[in-house]
Formats: C-alpha cells, sequence, structure tokens
C-alpha cells in the first residue's frame, strides 16, 4: 500500500509501485486535469506538483511519492473565485486555444514563478520545456509575465 496525498487529501494505492503516477492520479483517482500526452516525460502536459517542484507524472512511479504531497491542476486554486494568479494570467490572456496542453503548462509556469520569481524571456525559454500543439507560445509568454505581476502584487511586494 502506497500512502501519498493529492490536492491535501491522503489518498492510498493498492496496485503496482512501478505504475506512473499519472494512472494512478487519472485512473484510480478520478483527477483527469492531469493530462497524458507522450507518456516519456518530454511533452509536458503531464506536470504535476510533488514537494512544490513540478515533475513529469508519465515518468514518476508512484512508489516515489509515497508519504510525500502531491498537487494537480484540480489542487490549484482554493475556490471558483479565487484562482492562482498564473490561472487568472492564462485567462486574462486568453492563453488557451484547444486546451490540452494548459493544465500542465500552468503547473509548470508555479514552479517557474516559485523559482524565479521575476522570470526574463531567456528564463522562460530555458525552464518552460512543455509542448503546445497549438503554438499558443506568445500568448504563453504574456501570461507568464502578468502572473509574476499578480503574484508580486497579491504578496504585497
Amino acid at each position: 500500500m502506497i500512502a501519498f496525498t493529492i490536492n491535501g487529501q491522503p489518498v492510498q494505492f493498492a496496485g503496482e509501485a512501478n505504475t506512473p503516477l499519472l494512472w494512478v492520479i487519472r485512473d484510480h483517482l478520478q483527477l483527469t486535469g492531469t493530462k497524458f500526452g507522450c507518456g516519456a516525460g518530454l511533452c509536458g502536459a503531464c506536470t504535476v506538483h510533488v514537494d512544490g517542484t513540478a515533475m513529469r507524472a508519465c515518468v514518476v512511479p508512484v512508489a516515489a511519492v509515497a508519504e510525500r504531497p502531491v498537487t494537480t491542476i484540480e489542487g490549484l486554486a482554493t475556490g471558483a473565485d479565487d484562482l492562482h494568479p498564473v490561472q487568472q494570467a492564462w485567462l486574462e490572456y486568453d492563453v488557451a486555444q484547444c486546451g490540452y496542453c494548459q493544465p500542465g503548462l500552468i503547473m509548470a509556469t508555479v514552479d517557474l514563478l516559485r523559482r524565479i520569481p521575476r522570470p526574463t524571456d531567456a528564463d522562460i525559454d530555458a525552464n518552460i520545456t512543455n509542448l503546445c500543439r497549438c503554438g499558443t507560445y506568445p500568448r504563453v509568454r504574456n501570461a507568464i509575465h502578468r502572473a509574476a505581476e499578480l503574484a508580486r502584487q497579491e504578496a504585497g511586494s
């Protein structure tokens, strides 16, 4: 039995320890915001946070998150009227086109802003490696800068 928390809730998984975290999240916990893209950790559609750090859930075995906190896109906002600054910026800049990759991009951006609160374009290029088939990269970049601004306003700095 592998125990961990997801979005603040304790959960247990009784399956194989090498089952990718992505499938535990989607199939066993029914949290479908985290998407399957490539299955090789390359595209980033499956990005979640483990201990606050972005990870590609398709290549992380569930055993690696035992006794650790996991956050998915469903756990990012604290309510419908209290979006995370990154989610707010995504809406303001109308980033999503088809939307499939957006949960992973949002989760990767939250991690980027945690590590680099005022990212430059070069920081964004080096750290946001998620793929978007619709090519919304210019809107993603603008939204990241806006999210950084919103986060600073929220923090009062």
